[in-house]
């Protein structure tokens, strides 16, 4: 029986076009589902890319059989990791690729693990809402978004922030009103 040879490994520069390509057709989704205002062709520029890796994205790709299939991006900031710009081709999607890629960098995490999406983006919230993350407040997602991630305020409103058991951990042992 033939074996297909699956894996995930950091991306280099070498894969910048590539990831590009990714995060654009995946993208795709998002196209009739988040504000006409924040939508934009490709979704995001070769400068904005450049710019996210420039600021510490580190990203990551699931391979099969020697093709980058999908891409997903972790960012230290601060006392937390973030999940940043996790796409997997249209055509490949629903393979659990995804899963493979976010349970890969949570191993990798050593601080709690936040995740910001469009809030009309409902597979994507449910996508890790399955993973054990959480949405938290809008008081809660606002500052988030403006302490950990660099987006404008139009992106902050119409945006949720995720957050796995770590966090919430750590904001119940330090949160004097729980």
């Amino acid at each position: 029986m033939h074996q297909i040879q699956l894996m995930i490994r950091r991306c280099d520069d070498a894969d910048l076009n590539l990831i590009w390509t990714i995060i654009d057709d995946g993208a795709q989704a998002y196209k009739e589902v988040i504000p006409a205002d924040c939508w934009t062709k490709p979704y995001m520029s070769q400068q904005k890319l450049h710019h996210e890796i420039a600021d510490g994205v580190v990203f990551w790709g699931y391979e099969e059989a020697g093709t980058l299939l999908g891409v997903m991006g972790l960012q230290q900031v601060q006392d937390v990791t973030l999940i940043r710009h996790a796409y997997v081709q249209t055509r490949y999607q629903k393979r659990g690729i995804g899963a493979h890629l976010l349970s890969h960098l949570r191993e990798l995490a050593k601080s709690p693990v936040l995740v910001g999406t469009w809030s009309d983006a409902v597979w994507a919230i449910r996508f890790y809402r399955r993973h054990g993350f959480q949405v938290v407040d809008a008081q809660e997602k606002n500052r988030l978004l403006r302490q950990y991630w660099t987006v404008p305020e139009r992106q902050i409103e119409t945006s949720v922030v995720l957050a796995d058991a770590k966090w919430r951990e750590l904001t119940e042992r330090d949160s004097p009103q729980r």
